[in-house]
């Protein structure tokens, strides 16, 4: 039980924080930011229920957050089909058995990460399955646990992005930030800091509970302004699918600067992806080496998102704008570094107007499982007063997803 608590005490708390505080070309010239605090356009996205009720569940996993969806093959922006395999990679995970109607605390427990793999193109709940690890006693346990050298023994994940990198390695990797407890309190007067971004490697054709994978620490954080990669990936690559592939991998990051949380991207070759001096960061106007340069494309983005191409070659971001709150967005750019319109406001969500201590956050797409002309995307929610609200409302803490429309 006292895992449950803090995970999901740091969960809200970095929220909470969050709330107070590239190119397909390369520019030769500084790529200006969008005002984000102009009253955004305001158009229409639908709901998906087959999609969202895809995640209620009543047995085993049933509900988790994070929720990035990974091809299997590769094929980051070509359509699914009926071959196609997605794993989706979740953060802090409810695992237990309810009536879809109230939970009781000795039913339930929360483990800080776990997957799910879905066959096929649609949402056919026959066709998916959950996967954790479990320990002697069949108690659940989370999937990756940190055991790098600077990890301590209490550390845990949360899973960032990811992407197999077919050509490369072939091999599946996830960014992973491992969180620790402090004896005294840090940013914003809590307990808990985020000391890392690590990347998981994961061997070609290796299956939960992934026990061949490693672990390898980054310089992609910044402790000062929280500045975190892995928020989302676009593979610019020809196998990928990518409209105007240049061969690079481009990852992205969320940083305090300025009073907002902006956005930053890196990008590398792929068989160069764990050498990490060979990263480059774009400062406005070029690739450095030095991701301190690294200068904002976008302003109040969620640390959650992701980054999906046009069919015309421009790109669209998606996130929950101010990274909580009801509006989900999306950003039009004419390139992976921009410059970028205006954000649309797409769909409001109304969690929150029945449940007043629920909130909505991290909104991101899914460009291979998309019906032409549209993006597939999910926002989480959660609740301020969790422990309460998960006893009421089991099914509470689990994606839901949207059909933007594109045309």
């Amino acid at each position: 039980m006292k895992n449950w608590i803090n995970g999901m005490t740091i969960r809200i708390s970095i929220l909470s924080i969050v709330m107070t505080s590239v190119g397909c070309k390369d520019k030769t010239k500084e790529t200006p930011i969008a005002d984000n605090n102009e009253e955004p356009e305001t158009i229409v996205a639908v709901t998906s229920p087959k999609w969202s009720q895809l995640f209620i569940k009543n047995e085993g996993w049933f509900g988790g957050d994070g929720i990035f969806g990974i091809p299997m093959d590769g094929k980051e922006f070509v359509a699914a089909t009926d071959s196609t395999v997605t794993l989706f990679t979740f953060g802090d995970t409810m695992i237990g058995h309810h009536d879809g109607q109230s939970l009781l605390p000795e039913d339930f427990l929360m483990i800080n990460n776990s997957v799910g793999i879905l066959k096929g193109q649609e949402p056919n709940a026959d066709n998916i399955t959950f996967h954790w690890k479990e320990s002697g006693g069949q108690q659940a346990k989370a999937l990756f646990k940190p055991n790098t050298p600077n990890s301590r023994p209490h550390d845990y994940y949360w899973l960032g992005d990811g992407f197999v990198n077919t050509e490369g390695d072939e091999n599946l990797y996830v960014f992973a930030y491992p969180v620790r407890e402090k004896d005294t309190t840090g940013i914003g007067g809590f307990n808990f800091e985020q000391v890392g971004v690590n990347l998981l490697q994961i061997p070609k054709n290796s299956t939960p509970p992934y026990l061949d994978h490693t672990q390898l620490e980054t310089p992609f954080f910044d402790s000062a302004t929280q500045t975190s990669f892995g928020s989302a990936i676009y593979v610019n690559t020809e196998s990928a699918g990518a409209p105007d592939p240049d061969g690079h991998i481009y990852t992205y990051a969320v940083s305090n600067q300025e009073g907002t949380k902006g956005l930053l991207v890196a990008r590398v070759l792929p068989e160069y992806l764990t050498k990490f001096d060979y990263w480059k960061f774009w400062n406005g106007q070029d690739w450095v080496a030095e991701m301190e340069e690294a200068t904002m494309i976008a302003k109040d983005v969620s640390n959650e998102m992701s980054v999906s191409p046009l069919s015309d070659g421009r790109i669209v971001l998606t996130y929950q704008r101010f990274t909580m709150g009801p509006e989900v967005a999306i950003q039009i750019g004419e390139s992976l570094v921009g410059p970028f319109e205006e954000p649309e406001i797409v769909y409001l969500a109304t969690e929150n107007d029945t449940h007043k201590t629920y909130f909505t956050y991290n909104a991101k797409a899914y460009p291979h499982l998309s019906k032409p002309g549209t993006l597939l995307a999910s926002y989480n929610v959660n609740s301020f007063d969790f422990w309460a609200d998960i006893l009421k409302d089991p099914n509470l803490y689990r994606p839901r997803f949207l059909e933007i429309s594109l045309e």
